[in-house]
C-alpha cells in the first residue's frame, strides 16, 4: 500500500469509529502524524485527497475539520465524475436508473404525503396534454426528483439526482423523433401517481420500470 494510501485508512479509520466525528477539528499536524506513525508529508498528501472528496474541509488559518458526511455533500463529488461522461456510457446510466429509480418509486409508495401527491398531480396538469419536448424533459426531472425526495432515502436522492443529468440529451432526442415519445411518457407519469395513490408499491415499482426501460430500449435500438 502506498504511504498516501496507508495514512488515508489511517485517518477514514478514525472518523469510522468515531474518534473523530462529523464537525471535529483534526489535531495539529504533527500531533496526528506522530499519533498515526505517518510522515507529515503523507498525513498531508491524504488531507489533501480527503478534502477533495468532501470528507475534511481544510480552512486557511483555521485548521482542518471533519465535514457534515452529508450525503448529498459527499456524493458531489460522483456527481463531478458524471458530467465527464461520454455520449456512449449513457445507456449505462439509464441501465443503473433503471436499478435505482424502481427501488426508490417502491419506497415512497408507503411514504408519500398527501401534499406530495397533490403537488406531483399538480406538475403533470400544468404540462398540459401537448407540451414542448423541453417542457416535459424539465417536468419529467421534477416528477421523479419528487418522488425519490419522497422515498425518504438522502442517499438514493443524492445518487438518482447524480444520474439523471446524462440522460437528458437522449430524453430530448427521443422526444423529438420518436412519434408518441410525449404521449407515453404523460400516460406512464400518470399511472405512476395512480400507483403512489394507491399506495401499491409493487405497481409503482413496475411502472417506474417501464417508464425509464422504454428510453434506454429505444436509445438502444437507435444506436
Amino acid at each position: 500500500m502506498a504511504v498516501t494510501d496507508e495514512a488515508i485508512e489511517k485517518i477514514k479509520a478514525m472518523i469510522v469509529s468515531g474518534a473523530l466525528a462529523p464537525g471535529d477539528r483534526l489535531p495539529k499536524e504533527s500531533e496526528l502524524a506522530a499519533e498515526l506513525g505517518l510522515s507529515r508529508n503523507s498525513l498531508r498528501e491524504a488531507v489533501r485527497a480527503l478534502s477533495l472528496i468532501r470528507i475534511l474541509d481544510v480552512r486557511q488559518g483555521d485548521g482542518t475539520y471533519v465535514t457534515s458526511l452529508d450525503p448529498q455533500l459527499l456524493l458531489e463529488a460522483l456527481s463531478f465524475v458524471v458530467d465527464f461522461h461520454r455520449d456512449d456510457t449513457v445507456l449505462e446510466f439509464l441501465a443503473v436508473r433503471r436499478i435505482l429509480e424502481p427501488a426508490a418509486t417502491a419506497m415512497a409508495a408507503s411514504r408519500i404525503e398527501e401534499e406530495e401527491l397533490n403537488a406531483l398531480s399538480a406538475q403533470l396538469d400544468a404540462l398540459g396534454p401537448d407540451p414542448s419536448v423541453e417542457a416535459l424533459v424539465a417536468g419529467d426531472l421534477e416528477f421523479h426528483r419528487g418522488i425519490v425526495r419522497a422515498s425518504g432515502n438522502s442517499v438514493l436522492c443524492s445518487l438518482l439526482d447524480g444520474l439523471s443529468g446524462p440522460t437528458t440529451r437522449a430524453r430530448v432526442w427521443r422526444g423529438l423523433t420518436q412519434e408518441d415519445a410525449v404521449s407515453r411518457t404523460l400516460h406512464e407519469h400518470r399511472a405512476i401517481l395512480a400507483a403512489l395513490r394507491d399506495r401499491d408499491a409493487e405497481a409503482a415499482r413496475s411502472w417506474a420500470t417501464v417508464h425509464v426501460a422504454s428510453v434506454e430500449q429505444w436509445l438502444r435500438s437507435t444506436l
